[in-house]
């Protein structure tokens, strides 16, 4: 990690460790063993000694050696949101159709409705979800004049550039959608912007009243439609957006699976108060912010979405299950179609944690310093599990086997130790 992030990781950690026990009390919507786990988590990533770490040595000089300290994979650490954005970017982009022209749409919701997505965040936020692609679906067929199934990647964020609480969906929609019914694509090359508003206004309000049933939404549904008479704001990205980027999957990274705050934007902490800088969406210039540290943290930590939500989600023709039964039908139907993007969609791999320190280092850390030979698999450590690896004490019983058919105690590291010898990051453990 360079060093200006180094830095404001750790200032970063001083705030939570610092303040989250007296924040914990001001909010008690916050003190609740799943939070503070995952504060703890986030504390303790880097540190091997909490974490567990793998450790490599040059099995040519026994020299050197280099030790990596197991990730925590919290979703409130900022130091494992790149690693997590890299494989979010390669998940996706093996799991767009070639020759499909894709666009960014993005559904946002008016001020007066995010204190009661905030508070019944369990309830609404799948829904929430749903409705997005019911309001494309109802978009795509009402403009084609025929019931079109469009295929959608779907993403929840739920904060703006400026970290305050805004849910909103950036959706990877087709442009065009399948007709089951004759078995044809069918492209469409725009979307009227009045029919979208209009329709994502009446699914979205719809959606609420249906789901929490009080008079209070109730009253809220109807004051959103008497002051916002064109429609909820919408925006889908002009012209062809493979075509103009390597990797629309790259391109979104930076918009849908970004953390409330990258470490790079905190600029000042006193103890008391935290300064960080944003780019304003209304005046495309950086702003900085000053807030309490509590405020602070609590724009870091609502967030964090209820236990085991998934935020990343595939309908329609993009759904796992029917991606793979209609790929090949698909691409039968686009080559009747003319003007179809061919090598628009470039599937990326993940980079392995050897990769990563190598683009922010500039040096290999698996060489050995000393004599330049590449460094082996010596011993992999974990606080739960004590170690589950050891190379040396491999030596000493005889069983100096290849590392492939070497299981951990528990008889699921396989894969590990085989990723490991190769410089790949333990999966099981998500190395950094």
């Amino acid at each position: 990690m360079p060093a200006d992030a180094l830095r404001a990781w750790n200032v970063f950690k001083q705030i939570f460790a610092e303040h989250w026990d007296g924040f914990k009390r001001v909010y008690p919507r916050y003190d609740k063993r799943y939070y503070a786990a995952l504060v703890d988590k986030m504390l303790g990533c880097g540190n091997p000694d909490k974490m567990g770490f793998i450790e490599y040595r040059c099995l040519y000089c026994g020299e050197g050696t280099h030790r990596v300290a197991m990730s925590c994979k919290s979703s409130l650490c900022l130091r494992c949101a790149k690693v997590y954005v890299d494989h979010w970017v390669s998940q996706v982009s093996e799991m767009l159709h070639e020759g499909v022209i894709y666009r960014h749409v993005v559904l946002t919701m008016p001020a007066m409705l995010r204190q009661t997505f905030y508070q019944q965040a369990t309830a609404v936020l799948s829904p929430f979800m749903r409705c997005g692609v019911r309001c494309l679906d109802d978009c795509f067929s009402r403009v084609s004049g025929r019931p079109l199934k469009g295929g959608y990647i779907v993403v929840i964020q739920t904060h703006g550039r400026n970290g305050q609480y805004n849910p909103h969906l950036h959706i990877i929609a087709t442009s065009g959608g399948w007709d089951p019914q004759a078995s044809q694509w069918v492209p469409l090359d725009y979307l009227p912007y009045p029919l979208l508003r209009k329709k994502w206004q009446w699914h979205l309000l719809t959606m609420l009243r249906q789901t929490l049933k009080t008079k209070g939404i109730n009253r809220l549904v109807d004051a959103c439609y008497t002051r916002y008479r064109k429609g909820f704001v919408t925006n889908v990205q002009k012209g062809d957006v493979p075509s103009r980027y390597q990797s629309l999957a790259t391109y979104l990274a930076q918009y849908v699976v970004s953390p409330p705050i990258s470490l790079r934007r905190i600029d000042r902490y006193d103890g008391q108060r935290v300064t960080y800088h944003y780019r304003s969406h209304k005046s495309e210039r950086v702003e900085w912010a000053t807030v309490a540290v509590y405020t602070f943290i609590g724009r870091m930590i609502q967030h964090v979405f209820p236990k085991s939500f998934q935020r990343i989600r595939y309908y329609g023709v993009q759904a796992t299950k029917t991606f793979a039964k209609l790929k090949g039908v698909i691409q039968e139907a686009l080559a009747t179609v003319k003007g179809i993007v061919k090598g628009a969609i470039q599937i990326l791999a993940p980079l392995t944690y050897r990769q990563r320190y190598q683009q922010s280092t500039g040096r290999d850390p698996l060489r050995c310093p000393y004599c330049q030979h590449e460094m082996g698999l010596w011993r992999i450590w974990h606080p739960t599990y004590g170690v589950i690896y050891d190379e040396l004490g491999a030596m000493r019983r005889g069983t100096y086997a290849s590392q492939e058919t070497r299981a951990a105690p528990d008889g699921g590291d396989r894969r590990a130790l085989r990723a490991a010898s190769g410089g790949v990051p333990v999966s099981l453990f998500g190395l950094r």
